[in-house]
């Protein structure tokens, strides 16, 4: 419960700098893509300040997500094989205990005929 609380007071208070800094940065900037031709270029964006700023920081985001499901690669394969082999020695466990139950009721039918 504190937890959630901490969260929601956080995002509050990161809503609040993000909307306040597009308020801040609301005047056009032209972003040059013809590096041969910067004074009159073919390819340019004209947008709001705030808008290249969110963009990178989703860019940012989604980069830094990328590079680290990348590097995490190894342990997610190394969790997916330990993972089968723990699979496969719970059957062979499995059909071990199966086999000693089939052998002590068999044992015990044995017993009880002989006892007769």
């Amino acid at each position: 419960m504190i937890a959630r609380i901490l969260w929601t007071l956080g995002a509050a208070v990161a809503a609040i700098v993000l909307v306040s800094l597009a308020v801040a940065n609301r005047h056009e900037l032209r972003l040059v893509l013809d590096p041969f031709n910067p004074q009159a270029p073919v390819i340019f964006a004209e947008q709001p300040f705030y808008i290249f700023l969110f963009a990178m920081l989703i860019a940012g985001v989604l980069l830094g997500g990328a590079a680290t499901w990348i590097s995490q690669g190894k342990w997610r394969r190394l969790v997916r094989i330990r993972t089968q082999e723990s699979m496969r020695w719970k059957g062979e466990a499995e059909r071990l205990m199966r086999e000693r139950d089939a052998d002590v009721s068999e044992r015990k039918k044995h017993l009880a005929i002989a006892s007769r």
